[in-house]
């Protein structure tokens, strides 16, 4: 008779188990879908995610960005870009800083440019957003690696955007053990899914 309340309880076990890999599979394939998709549709603004700098020059991988940024840009797919990005230990220079720098560099007008800051998904989205609402601005084109984009995509959401994907295409972070890079994400999106990423950043700040 012991026997059976066992079974039932390692039954009980092995169906979460499966769940959960089904869950964070599934998460999986939809962050990697969605770095592989490019929307066609215009925005009010181009959401450049911020990542390192060296004194005041975007790293390669942050150029990938701006990069992909101006192309939309010159193609007249949004009128505004929003940088972000702040200090780490030691900087002198801000990213969101450095990005604005570069930008103005290669021919948008510095008016045309809202600077955020933080140093995580979260507070890039939180310190640039009074900005972008105060210029009425909702739509952005999302701009980061492919690995990064469904976060990017969910955060922004949450905070009351609507972006549309538009993920690096030749980032320099592609070379260098992707695979961790998607199970980072699909750790960070499966759980902030569950938990809500505002949350998961408080959690983990």
């Amino acid at each position: 008779m012991i026997f059976g309340p066992i079974k039932l309880i390692i039954r009980i076990i092995t169906l979460l188990i499966c769940v959960v890999i089904l869950y964070f599979a599934i998460t999986f394939v939809q962050i990697w879908l969605t770095g592989h998709e490019h929307s066609t549709k215009h925005a009010q603004a181009i959401l450049v995610f911020g990542t390192t700098e060296d004194n005041g020059t975007p790293s390669p991988e942050l150029q990938a960005r701006l990069d992909q940024a101006l192309v939309l840009w010159h193609k007249d797919r949004a009128p505004w870009i929003a940088v972000t990005g702040g200090k780490r230990p030691g900087d002198i220079y801000t990213e969101a800083g450095a990005s604005a720098t570069y930008l103005e560099a290669h021919g948008v007008p510095a008016s045309k440019i809202l600077e955020g800051s933080g140093t995580d998904t979260w507070e890039n989205v939180k310190t640039v957003l009074p900005k972008l609402k105060a210029h009425g601005i909702k739509t952005v084109l999302t701009v980061t690696d492919p690995f990064h984009e469904d976060r990017a995509m969910a955060i922004s959401s949450s905070q009351g955007l609507t972006p549309y994907p538009s993920p690096v295409r030749n980032s320099p972070t592609v070379k260098h053990s992707l695979w961790k890079y998607y199970l980072k994400e699909t750790f960070e999106v499966g759980i902030g899914r569950i938990i809500g990423f505002e949350t998961f950043h408080s959690w983990f700040d």
